[in-house]
């Protein structure tokens, strides 16, 4: 039998968890002053990008409007707009950080039935892909390995979007401004 060792994994095993959550994390956790802590790299006036807890594949992230809502079309033209530039500036950023081959980008709308986990804060999910990255571990064993721990790709990612025009830096503690 093959062993697949996740040492990283013990940070999110022993977590507190986010319980003190009460409403829509994507409405709460960005309010709070604390980007690394939840993972959010890089904002904009209208939209956030932060990492997903549970990722397809390392440097799956997820383009969050500010609006609270469900409905992609409910978003006004500057809640569009912001949210697709901060979708741009994402892809060059992934491709700059983790020269993936290729991406998968969506949204899951229509609640549960879209397969989504989340279903009142639309969020567009950002995953890198490399040619061969699909191997036997999800198909035969229903797992899912993930080679680089959640803080070392927001490192990797952070600096790629500080790198970006336009992009401001309070500390390497706080999402990437535009």
């Amino acid at each position: 039998m093959d062993q697949v060792f996740a040492p990283w994994r013990i940070e999110w095993v022993e977590r507190e968890g986010d319980d003190d959550v009460d409403g829509c994390p994507f409405c709460e956790l960005p309010a709070r002053d604390a980007d690394r802590q939840y993972r959010i790299v890089a904002r904009n006036d209208g939209a956030f990008v932060m990492l997903n807890n549970y990722p397809y594949n390392p440097g799956h992230a997820m383009v969050i409007p500010d609006r609270h809502t469900g409905e992609y079309t409910a978003l006004d033209d500057e809640a569009l707009l912001a949210h697709a530039r901060l979708k741009q500036r994402t892809l060059d950023a992934l491709s700059t950080a983790m020269d993936p081959h290729g991406f998968n980008a969506g949204l899951n709308l229509g609640g549960s039935a879209a397969g989504g986990s989340i279903d009142d804060h639309l969020h567009t999910h950002v995953v890198p892909r490399w040619s061969g990255d699909t191997n036997f571990m999800p198909v035969v064993s229903d797992t899912k390995v993930i080679v680089e721990a959640l803080e070392d790709t927001y490192g990797r990612l952070h600096d790629a979007f500080a790198e970006q025009d336009g992009a401001t830096v309070e500390d390497e503690d706080s999402a990437v401004r535009f």
